[in-house]
This record gives structure tokens, C-alpha cells and sequence, in this order.
């Protein structure tokens, strides 16, 4: 018996005066039966240069072309222990330059020794690990956070051993198909979609992370090698109802005070909020199991003292306080026992702030200083009567952001004072009662009538 001594390095194999032949040659050939062996590549650090699966359990044939007619390669086979304890086995046959060896073990590794030249394989006997399931169910440990599914059938690791007696794991590439839901950013929504698993291998169990959220089945297909051969076996679940739950939220801000009017103040917030009325609409999209809505709002960030629920999917809400607001979105399933949290906004109301100007000139020039406007912020009521000098209401609006044209009945008044009282109330409670005059002055290049200020409309 003869026994190849090597010196172990890290990654690095070497036998004595030994090339290390390119695993593109494969210059041997499998006798299986009925099926063809597979040759699989090898990760580097195993040292292989092939791995055949033939599909026995018990011993195959397998001859090796050598370099020359000349060669009378040299066989050795290994177990788990690395090629450091490889054997030399006997009774190879040689014809030419093929040598043959009729019984060779399989789950086993092989050296051909060709004269300055080896050959590294390993073979595996699908036979010992074959791949079968009974039944796909989804346990009841699954949860919020995965879906677990119980499988009944055999599909262990598959080891193979390299030449310095590590041992690897070759892939069985089992695949668990099944349909989930998936968020879509330039759809902004979720998107049904076909996933795949791969595992190595059966244990059992499967954990799928993120969980399944819609309805499916789970079908489990294999191994890579049965597929291959043509004989691959399929077996699904019964129908599933998730019960984990997932949202995304959107917060889009349809008016507030930080706006383009001319007449609005800048509350110096960014992002949402601005001055009061701020509307803001609130979109949560969910996934299936969610059956219970609602928009939480808080003066905490931490949501311990919620101030309002508002069931409901969708949210159109007028934001009149000052102050800081945060409103988030929580959904849960049937009987609760999964919950989903939105993202948190920070809704910003600055306080009130009203000044009144006190003159300005109507029909002077189009669109400067030609009607008579306050400047506010966060002004949630309003009411502002005009006057002339007689006590007679010229005008009246209840809107801060509308204001006073200078007409009566549809003409501009006469240059002179007029009175404004106004009665206001700010976010931050606040309440405003003004009045004071409002000069009109006089339009150059337009008739006028004299005056003192009355009620008179100029010509």
C-alpha cells in the first residue's frame, strides 16, 4: 500500500514535482447507468479540479485519459480525512493511454497521479442523499416578522472533502416559490411579485424574511440535480392568509401660510406645516392582512400621550394649533397581534402675526399697492369690516388673505381716511382685535372729485 505524503499550507496543496491541471480539462469519464454523471465546479479552496454526481449509490466506472500512450497514471483514492491519507488503489486496467478502474467508490475522492501531473476529484453518490418531499405546510411558529414553513421529506447537506480534508458543502439549489408583496417607489404602491428562495438544503424548516403579505402558495422544487436529470419533484402548500402586515406612508401639504401670497408672513419652518390653516393629506398603502387604520397625532414624539385616532387608510387634516404636531400611520392585522408603524412627520404651526398697513392707492398702477391687504401668519379666524368716515361699511371680507380693491358699488372711492376694525383669533389662541385708518391716496393723472374722504366714487 502506498501512501501520498503533502504538505498542508493554507490554500495551498502540494504533492511532491506535482502540476496542478486546469479544471477545464476533466479528463476522466463516469459510467452511471441510465444518467449521465454532472460535473460541478468546485469552490478554489477544496483544491478539486472537478465533482461528479452520478446518480448510485454504491460504485461506478471511470477511466482517464492520459497524457501519453506512454503513461501509466497511478490511482489513489481518499476519504473525509484529505488526500494526506489517500490509498493507492489496485487493479487499474490500462488499454493505450486509458486507464480504467471498474469500482470505484462513490462519496469518495480520487488523485491521478500522470506522471509530473495529478488530477483532484471527487465523487458523489446521489443514490445515499436523495431528495424528496411529502408535504409543505406553514407552521405555526411563523409571526410578524417571518413566515415559517414545515417541511416533511429528505434533502440533507450534501459533503464533499478537499484534498487537505476540509469539508464543503455542495448546493442542491432547492428552490420555495412563492407570491409576495413588494414596494415599488416609482409606482408608490405594492406590487404583487413572484419570489424564489434557494436553499442548500432540507432541514426541515424554512425561515422567509420578510414574511409572506398577500395570499399564496408555497411550492418547493429540487433538487438542482434531480431537475437536471429530468426527474425533479414539485409539491405545493395550501392556500395561505398572511397575517404579517406592512405600510408606507406619503404626506403632501395642499396649503399653509409659508405660500406664495404676497400678504403672508413666513412662519420659518421647513418641511411641513408653515402658518395656520396648514392642510396636509396623509396616504398610508398597505398590504392584505392589514385590517385596522389609523392616523395617530401627538404633541410627543414618542406617541405616549396620543391626541387624536382618525380611522381611516387616507387623511385630509387642517393643522390650526401652534406648535409642533407629529402624526404617524398604524395598521394591524385581524385579531391585532401584528402591528405596522408609518413614518413619523413632524408637522411645525408658527404663531400668529397680524399687521394692518395704512395706505395705499388703488388704480395708481396695476398690481402695486393697489388693494389694501394685512400681513399675517397663523390666523385661523378673521373678519375685517371697512368704513368710511360717516360709519358707513364700505366693505367686508373674512378671509386674511382677500382684501379691500378701494371700490364701492363697483367704483374706487374718493382719496381721504377710512377706518378698518378688525376681530381675528391665531393658532396659539391668541386674539386680535384692531382698528385704524387707511389713507387713501390720491391717483395721479386721474380726475378726481374733492373731498374729505367720503364714500364718493371718483369718476
Amino acid at each position: 500500500m502506498k501512501i501520498l505524503a503533502y504538505i498542508n499550507r493554507p490554500s495551498v496543496f502540494l504533492l511532491a514535482c506535482a502540476t496542478y491541471l486546469p479544471v477545464a480539462a476533466a479528463p476522466v469519464e463516469i459510467s452511471s447507468g441510465n444518467f449521465s454523471a454532472i460535473t460541478i465546479e468546485p469552490v478554489r479552496e477544496s483544491g478539486l479540479n472537478d465533482i461528479f454526481i452520478v446518480n448510485e449509490s454504491g460504485t461506478v466506472s471511470v477511466s482517464y485519459t492520459a497524457t501519453s500512450a506512454s503513461s501509466s497514471p497511478k490511482w489513489y483514492r481518499y476519504s473525509s480525512l484529505g488526500g494526506g491519507h489517500a490509498e493507492e488503489i489496485q487493479g487499474v486496467s490500462y488499454d493505450g493511454n486509458v486507464s480504467s478502474v471498474s469500482n470505484a467508490e462513490t462519496d469518495m475522492g480520487y488523485i491521478i497521479e500522470d506522471n509530473d501531473n495529478r488530477y483532484y476529484f471527487w465523487i458523489v453518490g446521489y443514490g445515499r442523499h436523495q431528495f424528496s418531499v411529502n408535504s409543505v405546510t406553514v407552521s405555526e411558529e411563523s409571526g410578524c416578522n417571518q413566515t415559517i414553513l414545515d417541511i416533511d421529506g429528505s434533502g440533507e447537506e450534501i459533503h464533499y472533502y478537499g484534498i487537505n480534508g476540509r469539508r464543503f458543502t455542495l448546493s442542491r439549489e432547492i428552490e420555495v416559490s412563492f407570491l409576495n408583496l413588494e414596494w415599488d417607489d416609482e409606482q408608490s404602491d405594492f406590487i404583487q411579485t413572484e419570489q424564489i428562495k434557494t436553499i442548500e438544503s432540507i432541514n426541515h424548516q424554512v425561515f422567509l424574511t420578510p414574511p409572506a403579505y398577500c395570499n399564496t402558495v408555497f411550492t418547493v422544487s429540487g433538487d438542482r440535480f434531480m431537475k437536471e436529470w429530468g426527474i425533479g419533484k414539485t409539491i405545493s402548500s395550501q392556500p395561505y392568509v398572511p397575517v404579517a402586515v406592512d405600510c408606507r406612508t406619503i404626506a403632501e401639504q395642499v396649503s399653509s401660510g409659508d405660500t406664495e401670497n404676497s400678504n403672508q408672513i413666513s412662519g420659518g419652518t421647513e418641511g411641513l406645516g408653515g402658518s395656520a390653516p396648514a392642510e396636509i393629506n396623509f396616504t398610508a398603502f398597505i398590504t392584505d392582512a392589514v385590517i385596522h387604520t389609523e392616523w395617530q397625532m401627538s404633541r410627543d414624539g414618542n406617541f405616549q400621550n396620543i391626541d387624536y385616532r382618525i380611522s381611516g387608510q387616507d387623511l385630509n387634516f387642517v393643522f390650526r394649533d401652534e406648535g409642533t404636531i407629529y402624526a404617524r400611520f398604524v395598521g394591524s392585522n385581524s385579531d391585532g397581534s401584528c402591528e405596522t408603524y408609518g413614518e413619523t412627520y413632524t408637522v411645525n404651526i408658527g404663531a400668529s402675526e397680524l399687521k394692518c398697513p395704512n395706505a395705499f392707492s388703488p388704480g395708481a398702477s396695476e398690481g402695486v399697492n393697489d388693494e389694501w391687504k394685512v400681513s399675517y401668519r397663523s390666523i385661523i379666524e378673521f373678519e375685517c369690516w371697512i368704513f368710511d368716515r360717516y360709519g358707513t361699511q364700505l366693505y367686508h371680507f373674512s378671509d386674511p388673505e382677500g382684501g379691500w380693491d378701494g371700490k364701492y358699488r363697483g367704483k374706487i372711492v374718493s382719496p381721504g381716511v377710512y377706518y378698518y376694525v378688525i376681530k381675528a383669533k391665531g393658532a396659539d389662541g391668541k386674539e386680535y382685535k384692531r382698528s385704524g385708518d387707511i389713507n387713501i391716496i390720491r391717483s395721479k393723472g386721474r380726475k378726481g372729485t374733492s373731498g374729505g374722504g367720503g364714500a364718493v366714487p371718483t369718476e
